[in-house]
């Protein structure tokens, strides 16, 4: 069983889909795990606390004292007891007080108490998870390293159709499973922050057009899935892509090169070590038209300025004690320039790519790259996949 010995909290918040937390529990269960539950009041409106009892077979709790008011629940206790806490359903409400330090519930206690990963399936009516304010919640919470899981277009409580619907308690299982049966690396970045940037930045024109490139976000997110393996704490920074991110990958997707840079800061001074894989846009436009811009004339002429070079401002404040790698994209006398890179953007070391290397470079999922450290020693690596060119790079790190 998958889940053998695993503790887990199944933290249900005040939403019609609290019923769907019964099935979690056994799923759960039956995968070999050991659950306690904790309620907010307004979810036991929803869903009996003897129901949840009764199928975790462990005392379901929902105040910081029980019934007869002669026994301390302590949230501290129950938060360092679990692998894994799983807040089902994650109402607006229960989010936005996650996101902001409000602790008014046994719940959320045990939330700002816990050191365990924070798996969030949050459950409300498609307007109120649209809302800007849901959203910024939400990537608040991401950017703790909460895991978000996605919600599900159908029909809601309201009576409308879209997004917000809880994800299923099968899938809230299998992602459940995937964390905890991915097999770990024994590696020296074990609990190491590491911040990785990947994708590309779209800078745009007016409402419909922009200005980006042809990168696939591949390589970041190879890099990502390989320094969760070793036991990093990876938040994934990515602009727009089709990629399937696995849940337990902390992701902040952003569009263009501004929000990759505001969201770096946000992150950078807690980090270990920062990759800086993505194709951030050179240039931006001066000007952004607030309606299309309509065919006209023959040509058409666009005034561009320097974007923010998202990794030389970071080169600037970069503490002693953290590592930072770069990505350079070359055409010609590569070396040359990668080593003027390092020195520019103060990294200790950077991934050379050049276009001139069949089967390298954006889209592909093969890559060839070269690495130079801060002392010019320079590694050529052959073709491989970039998966295994993931693992190539992080080793190096490691040595560093």
């Amino acid at each position: 069983m998958r889940l053998g010995g695993k503790k887990i909290i199944v933290a249900v918040s005040g939403s019609i889909a609290a019923y769907k937390a019964t099935y979690l529990v056994r799923m759960l269960l039956q995968q070999g795990a050991s659950v306690r539950c904790v309620l907010t009041e307004s979810a036991t409106q929803f869903i009996a606390p003897l129901t949840l009892a009764t199928l975790s077979k462990n005392e379901c709790l929902t105040d910081y004292t029980n019934a007869t008011k002669t026994n301390w629940n302590n949230h501290v206790d129950i938060a360092l007891w679990a692998d894994a806490i799983i807040v089902a359903p994650a109402t607006m409400n229960t989010i936005a007080k996650m996101a902001n330090g409000l602790c008014d519930n046994l719940l959320l206690g045990i939330y700002f108490s816990a050191r365990c990963p924070v798996f969030v399936a949050p459950a409300m009516d498609e307007d109120m998870w649209h809302h800007p304010g849901n959203q910024k919640n939400i990537q608040t919470l991401k950017s703790f390293g909460n895991h978000i899981l996605e919600v599900n277009d159908g029909e809601l409580a309201s009576g409308l159709i879209g997004k917000g619907r809880m994800a299923e308690p099968e899938e809230i299982t299998h992602y459940i499973k995937d964390f905890f049966s991915e097999k770990k690396i024994n590696s020296g970045l074990q609990r190491k922050k590491i911040l990785i940037t990947a994708g590309p930045t779209y800078e745009p024109l007016d409402p419909i057009r922009f200005i980006g490139n042809h990168s696939s976000g591949k390589m970041g997110l190879a890099l990502a899935k390989a320094a969760h393996q070793r036991g990093a704490e990876v938040t994934l920074v990515i602009g727009q892509n089709n990629l399937e991110i696995p849940p337990y990958i902390n992701t902040i997707s952003v569009l263009s090169a501004k929000e990759m840079y505001r969201v770096c800061s946000e992150n950078f001074a807690s980090q270990d070590i920062c990759i800086f894989a993505a194709a951030v846009a050179d240039y931006t436009p001066i000007e952004v038209a607030e309606q299309k811009i309509k065919k006209s004339d023959d040509t058409l002429t666009i005034s561009l300025k320097k974007n923010i070079d998202i990794a030389f401002e970071f080169g600037k404040i970069k503490k002693e004690h953290q590592i930072s790698v770069g990505f350079a994209l070359e055409t010609e006398n590569e070396v040359e320039h990668a080593k003027q890179k390092i020195k520019k953007k103060n990294f200790d070391l950077i991934v050379l790519n050049s276009t001139n290397d069949s089967g390298a470079g954006f889209r592909h999922d093969t890559n060839k790259i070269t690495l130079i450290d801060k002392k010019e020693h320079i590694q050529v690596y052959e073709l491989k996949s970039k998966d295994e060119t993931a693992q190539d790079i992080l080793n190096a790190i490691e040595k560093l």
